[in-house]
């Protein structure tokens, strides 16, 4: 059986301190802000793959489509050996890839949590012997060093996690995969498009409350983390459509005028009734616009592909 490789680029306590720095700078800005990675710990993942299958959540059933029907045709016009997934999780849409990339010799998937790398890498050399798995523990925001693989390179960045970045932070994450990648490599990008509000705000407030659940985990995760006090059941879930910008914005607004305090960093934030608090943007996009992002980092679009109802893209781009 091939190998599963396993590096860490992150420092053991790298988690912690970007935890206090990020909550530290977001409850202190004005407006007040937390970035969406911390939604994620394991009661966060699981009510994740609960939107993912909810009737009003189509973004993960679309690319699924696309991967699907054109893996194929994206192995065919990459040719590539190596595979990096950015944010590869439990690797279970890329599977459709792997599956396509007939001459693949190694897979890089990259991620913050050991315990999905190494489950995803495992599982996936069982089903496929030859495979060789070399897993990082890095932060896909940073600049990342890649271990010595055979290419073409294709990097994949998929699920629309482009869309979390504000502009300033697309551009210089498109700069970083466009550093990583030599003649003959390419990135797969997953972007959601812009479409009916209606329909994009069904998408991140459902009928069930579970999206509700999965804002207000960070709270949680603060709270557990941090020794503060937070008491979700003070906030509310919004979500609103941002026409100017394109983007969704998921917020927490505060209830009532409270004082939230958070021991570990010796600080007390008040809250004004109804404030709000941004914890993610979702920016959906425009072809002309994706094109436009990439061609500045220095990428040319070569290949866009949507679902049948042009819901969700994917898009694959060289080098220039």
């Amino acid at each position: 059986m091939s190998p599963f490789l396993l590096t860490r680029t992150l420092p053991e306590d790298a988690t912690e301190a970007a935890l206090r720095a990020d909550v530290l700078r977001g409850l202190t800005d004005s407006p007040k802000a937390l970035p969406p990675k911390w939604f994620y710990d394991a009661r966060g993942s699981d009510l994740f793959e609960q939107i993912t299958e909810l009737p009003e959540y189509y973004p993960t059933r679309a690319e699924r489509e696309i991967l699907i029907a054109r893996s194929g045709e994206i192995a065919a016009a990459t040719g590539a050996r190596t595979l990096v997934e950015l944010g590869s999780g439990s690797s279970e849409k890329t599977r459709h890839l792997i599956e396509a990339l007939t001459d693949l010799h190694t897979y890089v998937p990259v991620d913050v949590s050991e315990s999905a790398l190494t489950q995803a890498g495992h599982a996936l050399i069982a089903e496929r012997p030859a495979l060789h798995v070399h897993a990082l523990i890095a932060d896909f925001t940073a600049r990342l060093a890649l271990p010595e693989t055979p290419g073409p390179r294709l990097v994949a960045f998929l699920g629309g996690t482009i869309g979390n970045l504000l502009p300033a932070e697309r551009a210089a994450f498109l700069s970083s995969v466009r550093a990583l990648l030599s003649p003959g490599d390419a990135l797969l990008l997953g972007t959601d498009l812009v479409k009916d509000e209606q329909v994009l705000v069904r998408a991140y407030d459902d009928a069930a409350g579970v999206t509700a659940a999965f804002n207000k985990n960070v709270l949680t995760v603060v709270n557990r983390e941090l020794g503060a006090d937070f008491d979700a059941g003070a906030f509310d879930h919004v979500a609103l459509w941002d026409a100017e910008n394109d983007w969704i914005e998921m917020r927490l607004r505060s209830r009532t005028a409270q004082t939230v305090k958070v021991p570990a960093l010796d600080l007390a934030v008040d809250f004004e009734d109804g404030e709000e608090l941004r914890t993610e943007i979702s920016a959906k996009f425009r072809e002309g616009g994706v094109r436009t992002e990439l061609a500045r980092s220095g990428l040319e679009l070569t290949h866009w592909w949507t679902d049948r109802e042009d819901r969700f893209a994917l898009s694959l781009s060289v080098a220039r």
